[in-house]
């Protein structure tokens, strides 16, 4: 990622990123949602690396449609996905440095419960992993801010420093129309 950034005009870039919670020395935003504005990142390619989405998008890369989903746009992305009409959906969360993450679940089963009760087609949860994820998206879905601030993650976001707008703003629900979409591999653009 970063020799690609590098061949591009610094005025019409910006670097994001962060390891373990905290942003890159050297990159110009963190992983913070309230930082990342239109007015700081419209009419500019991003470069973003992150300890564990990263990851995750590249084992994916090479599927037909890529679509970014967190609790903001989750209806949205809900509705392009059904809107393609496809018979089998992934859905992946990236996790915490390999291991099992809460609110990645809890992301996972807000997004299937979605599917699952308000489109008129059979939904059929083929695995238990999202059948848990539903089972806690049901138990949190009340107090979404609640599980986020339980979570290792959130509990470590706290620990490096005050980032309670951040974790408001991750446990908004369908409050987003943008569908982060890859164009091309590993280029993800908002649609």
């Amino acid at each position: 990622m970063k020799e690609t950034a590098e061949r591009w005009d610094a005025n019409k870039k910006l670097m994001l990123g962060e390891r373990g919670g905290k942003k890159i020395n050297g990159f110009d935003l963190g992983n913070s949602p309230l930082s990342v504005t239109k007015e700081k990142v419209q009419g500019k390619r991003l470069f973003m690396s992150t300890t564990n989405g990263t990851k995750s998008l590249k084992k994916v890369q090479n599927v037909k449609y890529l679509f970014a989903m967190a609790l903001p746009n989750r209806k949205a992305v809900a509705e392009r996905i059904m809107s393609l009409n496809k018979k089998n959906v992934l859905i992946l969360g990236s996790g915490w440095e390999g291991s099992y993450s809460l609110e990645d679940s809890l992301a996972a089963g807000a997004l299937a419960s979605y599917i699952k009760y308000n489109f008129n087609n059979e939904v059929n949860i083929s695995n238990d992993e999202l059948q848990a994820s539903l089972a806690l998206w049901n138990t949190w879905k009340n107090d979404i801010l609640g599980c986020l601030k339980t979570a290792t993650h959130g509990k470590r976001l706290t620990s490096l420093g005050d980032y309670d707008d951040d974790l408001k703003c991750c446990s908004e629900l369908d409050c987003l129309d943008i569908v982060p979409t890859q164009f091309e591999r590993g280029v993800i653009r908002a649609s």
